[in-house]
């Protein structure tokens, strides 16, 4: 099969990490544009992405892409698409959609074409009237852009957030595509400490327990694309192998987490053992205004309450008080904060090094960071 073009969507803001990460896999042929990474490949790059890629929220397959104004053209452009390529006779298609700023608005209407379409082009290819659609799953997604319209189907099936490490949850939680992406936007490595003061159930301290020691963060779950007759297991298999015996040490990552809610801090805990990084990272019950550090250099990264969806503006003014009068015994260390509180700095009574705009979900929120000193290319791990 000729090379295929795969869309690794992503939240708005972190496009340019996703694209770092499928570079670091090889993965080079790629164009950055808002909200997701296209990448020009071969067949085995599904298993490698869905595995591999932690900031990522999908990986899509791309069958085409076409201008249409009416729904014949969208029919008919749609029924000449090579579909028989990649769904069986038996295929579970189900088809979604989305419209923004086209003529074909109705996404109801656009979804029942498509589907429509496939069916007819599968007709042509398998000879027959009826599909009962009984086998392997193969999300379609129309989706309609000044007109523009791109035809794929998920191979991810659940977001690439679902690691499958995190079945409870705690209020408000941070998803993990987005710890992620906080981390590899730091300058925090695996031999730094690294220490989330608001932890809550642990997300942020586990990716970076997952990135340390380079586990591959679908490791623990399974894809829709696994069940493709296209794909043969041996791929999977191939991938998962390598990615098991790319798992470094864990015993020497400096990574911790503390909060006031004892009961996050239960859940952290059985996150990290569901995760495999329980001995990389220690949780303490701790208020964030006692935090300390015995190592002299390392990197703070937390995702403080903003005063929206818990708690009120106020509340958190005084938790962001809290944390400068901790930081600043940690004068050599370096602060990520992700907040939408618009007087962060303000309460903080510091200005950011950097700033970022991303979204936590449908909150728009900025991420401070705030850069230390470097560290001596030899350093001591503790303070004197």
């Amino acid at each position: 099969m000729p090379q295929i073009e795969l869309i690794a969507t992503a939240a708005f803001g972190i496009e340019a990490v996703v694209a770092r990460e499928l570079t670091a896999l090889g993965l080079t042929d790629h164009t950055v544009e808002n909200g997701r990474v296209i990448v020009r490949c071969d067949l085995d790059a599904i298993p490698q992405a869905n595995l591999w890629l932690r900031s990522a929220d999908r990986v899509l397959l791309k069958i085409g892409s076409f201008k249409a104004v009416t729904f014949d053209e969208l029919f008919e452009k749609t029924k000449a698409l090579p579909w028989a390529d990649w769904l069986p006779r038996d295929a579970n298609f189900p088809v979604t959609g989305k419209s923004v700023k086209s003529q074909l608005h109705s996404v109801p209407d656009c979804q029942a074409i498509v589907k429509k379409a496939v069916v007819e082009s599968l007709r042509r290819q398998y000879k027959c009237a009826w599909f009962e659609e009984t086998g392997p799953l193969y999300r379609i997604e129309v989706a309609l852009l000044k007109d523009e319209v791109t035809l794929t189907i998920d191979t991810s099936g659940s977001g690439l957030h679902r690691r499958g490490y995190r079945p409870l949850v705690g209020a408000a939680p941070l998803r993990e595509t987005l710890a992620a992406a906080m981390i590899m936007l730091s300058y925090w490595n695996k031999d730094r400490a690294l220490l989330d003061p608001l932890c809550g159930t642990g997300t942020i301290p586990i990716e970076a327990a997952m990135i340390g020691a380079n586990m591959a963060p679908g490791l623990r779950r399974r894809f829709a694309a696994e069940t493709w007759p296209i794909l043969p297991q041996q791929l999977w298999q191939n991938a998962r192998a390598q990615a098991q015996e790319s798992i470094g040490d864990l015993k020497d990552l400096r990574i911790f987490g503390s909060d006031i809610d004892g009961e996050a801090l239960g859940l952290a805990r059985h996150h990290a053992e569901l995760a495999g990084v329980s001995e990389a990272v220690r949780f303490q019950k701790l208020p964030v205004a006692e935090v300390r550090s015995r190592f002299k250099y390392g990197c703070v990264i937390c995702n403080p309450p903003y005063g929206e969806r818990i708690g009120d503006r106020k509340s958190a003014g005084a938790i962001y008080q809290d944390m400068k009068d901790a930081f600043a015994r940690l004068d050599s260390w370096s602060f990520y904060i992700l907040t939408s509180h618009p007087n962060f700095e303000r309460v903080f009574d510091q200005k950011a090094t950097r700033r970022r705009k991303l979204y936590n979900g449908r909150i728009e929120v900025t991420y401070y960071q705030f850069i230390g000193p470097k560290p001596p290319a030899t350093v001591p791990h503790l303070a004197p």
